[in-house]
């Protein structure tokens, strides 16, 4: 632990000494707050992770673990874009070793828990300390990028969901043999968090003092006309209403689907969740670049209509091929949210903050929203059901048809 601190203070002060150019790539930075990224959503997935623990600790209703997700991302949904308004016309360096410690206060909170209450008071604080860092730190990955917008994303948000599929793993190995207390440990990898955040806010403070010194550039505009872009802002929203609806029925009920079904032990059902979330980090890497090279639209539409006959197969499918589909889907899925961000941002140049805040608050309330929905179905109908409906929600990819060519748009201006 002391090491990987030890590690990215040098490297932080390395890339402090060595000013970025406008055209180069901050790797240093961009791999800093990956990592950092990572530690935020693997301490932000154990509350998903341990569920079946805290359903039997408390005797908890399918629709009440709905109503702590709700309440953990709801938090994070209304105060995201509000967060990324404020700071693109204020920018706050250290804001993200603030919300690593909302993070770490929830943690503790969510350790030591006694009633439901407290577990729904832990959800509040670990839901703004994600509504705090997510908005900041793809506008550092922005600040980072040397043009490569895509890459940088994917960098930045691979990060996230490693931490996603690592979080469910250590609960597994670490927490269901220990019991609930033992989630109080991990403060201590939000910490390193608070420490590398810290020198990540010096290098975006300086950043933001040599920007601040050079002649002011005119602010980007789009070159689209206003109705076009609020269509397009549309499409985009239920396009991540598909993609975080039907993800949020994995994430948050995989592991009871696979007891139910399958008759599977908790740790055994949390590997298969791990393998899923793994699989939407190997997903998240590559939609990026693509997009960069062929076009966001592209990466947009085939990432969520073509997941459709596969998110159809998997409630017929046996123990193995679930795996499987599951993997297909997180993959094909989660190459859609880094292409339809940067898309965004180019949309809206002038608001990288209130963009960034808008579109991860709505997939986080998108996220809570459905997972309370699809908490009282499984209460009422079954889990299996669940995923039933959910496997017709990848249609509403065919919306993708309404988005403008980011790419065409530009070459003839």
């Amino acid at each position: 632990m002391f090491k990987a601190i030890e590690m990215f203070m040098n490297m932080m002060n390395t890339a402090q000494s060595q000013p970025q150019t406008a055209n180069q790539t901050g790797f240093r930075v961009l791999g800093a707050i990956s990592f950092t990224h990572f530690l935020n959503d693997m301490l932000q997935s154990l509350l998903l992770a341990i569920y079946p623990i805290l359903k039997g600790s408390f005797h908890l209703s399918f629709a009440q673990i709905g109503l702590v997700t709700f309440t953990y991302q709801i938090t994070a949904s209304l105060l995201q874009p509000i967060v990324g308004a404020y700071t693109d016309k204020h920018p706050k360096p250290y804001s993200l070793a603030f919300g690593m410690t909302s993070t770490m206060t929830g943690i503790l909170l969510l350790a030591f828990a006694q009633n439901f209450a407290m577990l729904l008071v832990a959800a509040v604080f670990m839901g703004t300390g994600s509504s705090i860092f997510h908005p900041e730190s793809s506008r550092v990955a922005r600040l980072a990028s040397g043009g490569q917008h895509g890459l940088a994303q994917s960098i930045f948000q691979v990060g996230g969901n490693v931490g996603s599929a690592v979080g469910p793993l250590l609960a597994a190995l670490l927490v269901v043999p220990h019991g609930q207390s033992s989630v109080g440990w991990f403060a201590f990898a939000a910490l390193t968090g608070i420490a590398i955040l810290w020198k990540i806010g010096d290098w975006y403070k300086e950043k933001q003092r040599v920007l601040a010194s050079k002649p002011k550039a005119i602010a980007p505009v789009s070159t689209l006309p206003k109705r076009t872009v609020m269509i397009a802002m549309t499409t985009l929203m239920f396009l991540v209403f598909s993609k975080y609806f039907y993800l949020s029925s994995l994430t948050s009920y995989y592991t009871f689907y696979l007891i139910e079904k399958f008759h599977l032990s908790v740790q055994s059902a949390q590997i298969y969740l791990f393998v899923f979330l793994g699989a939407v980090a190997a997903g998240t890497i590559l939609g990026g670049p693509i997009g960069d090279r062929i076009g966001r639209k592209q990466v947009i539409w085939v990432s969520i209509l073509g997941v459709a006959p596969f998110t159809m197969m998997l409630p017929y499918a046996d123990l193995m091929w679930t795996g499987i589909l599951s993997v297909i889907i997180g993959f094909t899925l989660a190459s859609a949210f880094p292409a339809i961000i940067v898309y965004a941002q180019e949309l809206m140049p002038n608001k990288v903050g209130l963009v960034s805040g808008l579109f991860f608050g709505f997939a986080f309330g998108m996220g809570g929203i459905s997972a309370a929905v699809l908490g009282k179905f499984a209460d009422l109908y079954g889990i299996e059901y669940v995923y039933r409906l959910c496997a017709f929600l990848p249609f509403i990819g065919l919306l993708a048809i309404f988005l403008p060519n980011m790419h065409r748009t530009r070459s003839k201006a």
